[in-house]
């Protein structure tokens, strides 16, 4: 396959105007999957899943349901998850290509102009909860295998659709699990983004509790205990000391700048009139792909324990909660990138730019089993015009077609025979 748009002009042309003309049935698919709620946390999106497989058997296709054990996800913190798995098998000879969306998002928040799982359409968008970030990309990935299948050319190789459930939760128990079990090995994959960017690659995480420990004590007498939160002002200071040197180190990736550090949440203490014996940081330090996560790891634990050194009756407990390595490009990234972006260039009429992000995602999981990974999905210019995560988060229905037609010309690229 050439870097250019490989796929025949006749070829193209039947694709887009099978996604033209079934664009409607594709944004009635879209509010049906808003209007189920998906709230992470609490994180009962079984039910979801299951209308997905619903829908797909309701068109003839063969899914399979991975319910993650109840035991597993009462540990993880969330109530239920079935990912999905449809493989779409052709001819044999040809690769086998991942197209990965998340169907949990973070609960909808204040300031909601309109019902987020209305599903409304209104000034040429559809607004609700994950109609960007990512059940738009549900639709997106069904409706372009569908176009392929339609457009009456040979193929060869196979698609998989994984419809998760976690990505909010980091993945482990979406895109993770499956992998790690051995249920899919694909050999591309390519996950929901949410802007005409092709992501190439993005910010490993990771996040830390950090228990300082001290003795609890009357107001009056400060003296007789230890004072927790004036041993966990010292981290905070070296916290956000250390967070603006980060600014100096400096990615060569596009879209991506700088590693940060923040403490994103704080608890301790009994009562106004209690020396506080306890107190709770919650730190995010970001990654960038340059950086080695193990040892960025070990410069926070020595630094937070550096901080308190020699304060009488304080301890400190730091514990890691979370570590989501970077995406990096693999070879063979390239094939996907290229496709994508000359497509991209040729249905939106302007440079598709190839880059990097500062968030993370379940790209990632795919990535570290070996598998070249891009993210592409139905979105704006940029990830904060969609309002994602947002009240009133929206997806342009001009744009959730361009990427549909988008993804049907890879497809073609890498599986018409």
């Amino acid at each position: 396959m050439n870097a250019a748009v490989s796929t025949a002009g006749p070829v193209l042309a039947r694709l887009h105007a099978w996604v033209d003309a079934h664009f409607d049935e594709q944004v009635a698919l879209l509010r049906r999957l808003v209007a189920i709620p998906t709230d992470t946390p609490p994180g009962d999106n079984a039910p979801h899943a299951e209308a997905v497989a619903a829908t797909l058997e309701g068109w003839g296709w063969e899914v399979e349901r991975h319910a993650v054990p109840a035991d597993e996800m009462r540990a993880y913190g969330m109530r239920s998850i079935t990912n999905l798995i449809v493989r779409r098998r052709y001819a044999p000879g040809g690769p086998v290509i991942a197209l990965n969306a998340h169907g949990d998002v973070v609960p909808p928040g204040e300031g909601w102009t309109r019902d987020p799982y209305g599903g409304e359409v209104a000034d040429g968008c559809l607004y609700g909860r994950a109609s960007a970030v990512s059940k738009s990309d549900f639709t997106t990935y069904l409706h372009a295998v569908r176009a392929l299948e339609a457009a009456g050319v040979p193929l060869k190789g196979a698609i998989e659709l994984h419809f998760t459930y976690d990505e909010e939760f980091g993945g482990l128990k979406g895109p993770g699990w499956l992998l790690e079990r051995g249920l899919t090995r694909p050999d591309y994959a390519v996950c929901a983004s949410f802007s005409h960017a092709v992501v190439t690659a993005h910010n490993g995480c990771l996040q830390f509790e950090v228990v300082v420990k001290g003795k609890a004590t009357h107001g009056s007498a400060p003296e007789t205990g230890h004072d927790a939160l004036q041993a966990a002002t010292r981290i905070l200071a070296e916290v956000y000391r250390r967070a603006a040197a980060l600014r100096e180190v400096r990615s060569d990736i596009e879209g991506i700048t700088s590693p940060t550090m923040i403490v994103g949440r704080i608890d301790g203490g009994t009562h106004t009139n209690v020396v506080p014996g306890r107190v709770t940081l919650k730190m995010d330090r970001r990654l960038i792909p340059e950086e080695d996560p193990s040892v960025v790891e070990a410069q926070v634990r020595a630094f937070v324990q550096a901080a308190v050194e020699g304060l009488p009756g304080i301890t400190v407990e730091i514990s890691r909660l979370l570590l989501a390595r970077a995406l990096r490009p693999l070879p063979g990234h390239e094939k996907l990138a290229a496709s994508l972006r000359a497509h991209a260039q040729a249905v939106f009429g302007e440079a598709i730019a190839a880059v990097g992000t500062p968030l993370y995602a379940d790209a990632r999981l795919y990535a570290e089993h070996g598998i070249p990974t891009v993210m592409y999905g139905a979105g704006p210019r940029t990830v904060l015009e969609s309002r994602a995560k947002q009240a009133d988060e929206r997806v342009a229905l001009s744009d959730l077609k361009g990427a549909t037609q988008v993804v049907a010309g890879m497809l073609a690229d890498f599986l018409a025979a």
